[in-house]
């Protein structure tokens, strides 16, 4: 596996990750156990080094799973954790009080069993605790050798300046895919300008731009997807056009519509490192091919010109959401 540097913080880990949130929260019941490991060791196995979890996922189930997990091989995976919902639990809203962010932190250490935390981001931005006061919290925890690394997660450029100008940001967590494109406008030159490294959540599109979702697909109430606006069926059925795109060209290529999503991603900056999600081996296979995809200038002008020619259809949050991100 390549591995990838996430900005000038010097921070290395494997070109894809792992994300880790699908194994107990948000797309239906938690996977067993046992598997579960099974699925995190068997990433490793196959060269993954960069995995992520939070607190808010399960709450505490995820890091805890993920720690027993990646025990044995500790000293050679980067763990990257959040803090910044009370209880571990979005339903009861933000808290990235410093007494709570030290609380999320002493308590991911135990759950991950682990000395330090390599990355600790700020799950969402709260508007009621300055920002400055929020990275001098995580600035003392590194002094206390309990974090290694500070990042951001779904904040806007002023938040992320601000931030950056108390403790440098090693890297920011958002949504980032041929599906959701937003960062391209501010986001993208102000990690450049900084030297921050960017970590893609959901860059399949939760799913939909690997072509095995259509206007006819349900989703269970325990699957965060029955509520966003983007997965009710007229949107589905309009954005079907994006997925005939990328199957095409993956088509031309002689690889899956996973592996261009995921190979456009890589091709857009050096410090880009997404992190898609799965509960299977074969698709964890799948995913990390996409490494190996080399997309030439004509492809990527290929994917513009058929980009531009496309509008998604459908929010990416319910209403609830939105005032959660890019604050």
């Amino acid at each position: 596996m390549q591995t990838r540097k996430l900005g000038k913080s010097g921070l290395e880990v494997s070109a894809i990750g792992l994300g880790c949130m699908g194994l107990s929260y948000g797309y239906g019941p938690a996977m067993d156990r046992s598997e579960a490991m099974r699925l995190i060791r068997g990433a490793h196995e196959r060269g993954i080094t960069f995995f992520d979890t939070a607190e808010a996922y399960g709450p505490g189930l995820n890091e805890d799973v993920l720690g027993e997990a990646l025990g044995p091989v500790r000293d050679q995976v980067v763990i990257a954790t959040k803090f910044g919902f009370k209880g571990g639990m979005p339903a009861n809203g933000l808290d990235s009080s410093p007494d709570s962010i030290r609380r999320v932190a002493d308590k991911s250490l135990r759950r991950l069993r682990s000395d330090v935390i390599d990355l600790f981001y700020q799950h969402r931005v709260d508007p009621s605790v300055p920002i400055e006061d929020v990275a001098g919290t995580v600035r003392d925890l590194i002094g206390e050798g309990k974090v290694r690394h500070f990042g951001l997660s779904e904040a806007g450029v002023e938040t992320i300046r601000r931030a950056h100008a108390i403790l440098p940001v090693a890297a920011l967590q958002s949504e980032y895919s041929l599906w959701w494109r937003e960062p391209e406008k501010a986001i993208l030159p102000l990690l450049e300008e900084l030297g921050i490294g960017l970590v893609p959540f959901a860059p399949l599109g939760k799913g939909f731009l690997t072509g095995k979702i259509d206007a006819n697909a349900t989703f269970g109430a325990s699957d965060f997807r029955s509520t966003v606006p983007r997965f009710l069926p007229e949107a589905l059925k309009a954005n079907q056009a994006l997925v005939e795109i990328i199957q095409s060209i993956a088509a031309i290529k002689g690889v899956t519509p996973a592996q261009i999503a995921l190979a456009w991603l890589l091709a857009q900056r050096p410090w880009i490192v997404p992190i898609p999600g799965t509960t299977k081996l074969h698709r964890l296979e799948e995913n990390l091919g996409a490494a190996d995809v080399a997309l030439s200038d004509d492809d990527l002008d290929r994917i513009a010109r058929a980009l531009a020619t496309f509008e998604v259809q459908g929010d990416r949050y319910p209403a609830s959401h939105q005032r959660f991100v890019n604050r």
